[in-house]
């Protein structure tokens, strides 16, 4: 998959295409920051798009997350893993 055809998939029909908008911009502004700066960013971002109404599911992550996997290579799969982690510590 490129970039943004993950967004396509028809598993995630159901989610609003802003949220996927949303959480794709959050997945490109983490790419490269430490699991030190990662966390206080997550933080941030939670609590900003809770402000803006605009909260993910906990099913909502894991389905956006597994369909983002698909096709990539072992070490970027490592790195959602983390991502999804800090994610699930926030909820």
């Amino acid at each position: 998959m490129s970039n943004n055809d993950w967004m396509n998939n028809p598993a995630l029909k159901d989610i609003d295409r802003s949220k996927l908008e949303m959480f794709m911009a959050l997945a490109d502004q983490s790419s490269g920051k430490s699991p030190k700066e990662l966390l206080p960013f997550l933080l941030a971002s939670a609590s900003r798009t809770k402000s803006q109404g605009k909260g993910f599911a906990p099913e909502e992550v894991d389905l956006i997350i597994e369909v983002m996997k698909q096709g990539k290579p072992k070490e970027e799969v490592q790195n959602i893993e983390k991502l999804r982690n800090m994610m699930k510590m926030m909820r």
